[in-house]
């Protein structure tokens, strides 16, 4: 496959570490802001548009906001899933349906999350989607993407690839994560698209 090229997790870890204490620094209001611009943006994508069912997140720290845009798909109709995370790091999924229904969840040593309050759907729900929206700390002009390292979204890109399921991925970024070559392995795959507050990219090779 010639996306893959000679890396190791150090590589990833590196700039991980980079891109997190650049998000760090973020004041809320340019937070606040991009989750605004990017709704906006990705609410014009025809695979959102024709979408029956998104799977989604909430965003935490300084990850370009998504609330505005989860509100946006259920005011359309749109089926929202969102993930709940599981001992193992494996992702469950429950029903968006505005924000009174989620809830504040500490995993341990980890993060500290916003996931819905309902009934648990399965592991498998997530291959009912149309649109995958992930999240992610960069992607290349390739159309790979960087994430925080747990392994969650590479399960369900796995479950997805075993179900035969075949959504859009689409990962959410800012303007300055969208970069020419991130550090690539073999489980990796590639996104259809990017949605910065600035606009649309997509990926041929995906």
């Amino acid at each position: 496959m010639n996306h893959i090229e000679r890396t190791t997790d150090s590589d990833k870890q590196k700039l991980r570490r980079q891109l997190l204490t650049v998000r760090g620094r973020l004041p809320e209001d340019v937070v606040r802001e991009a989750g605004r611009a990017l709704a906006g943006r990705a609410l014009e994508l025809p695979e959102l548009a024709r979408a029956g069912t998104v799977a989604a997140y909430v965003s935490v720290g300084g990850e370009p906001g998504t609330i505005a845009l989860l509100d946006a798909l259920c005011a359309r109709g749109v089926r929202v899933l969102l993930p709940a995370l599981l001992p193992d790091n494996d992702l469950d999924w429950g029903a968006y349906t505005g924000e009174g229904s989620l809830t504040r969840i500490r995993h341990g040593g980890k993060m500290t999350l916003f996931e819905p309050a309902g009934d648990r759907l399965g592991p498998d729900a997530v291959t009912d989607a149309d649109v995958v929206l992930l999240p992610g700390l960069a992607v290349d002009t390739r159309g790979m993407r960087l994430g925080r390292g747990g392994g969650s979204y590479d399960r369900v890109l796995a479950r997805l690839e075993r179900a035969g399921a075949d959504p859009a991925l689409v990962v959410l970024l800012y303007d300055t994560e969208v970069l020419e070559r991130v550090p690539a392995q073999e489980h990796d795959r590639a996104v259809q698209a990017v949605v910065t507050p600035t606009g649309v990219r997509r990926f041929t090779g995906a």
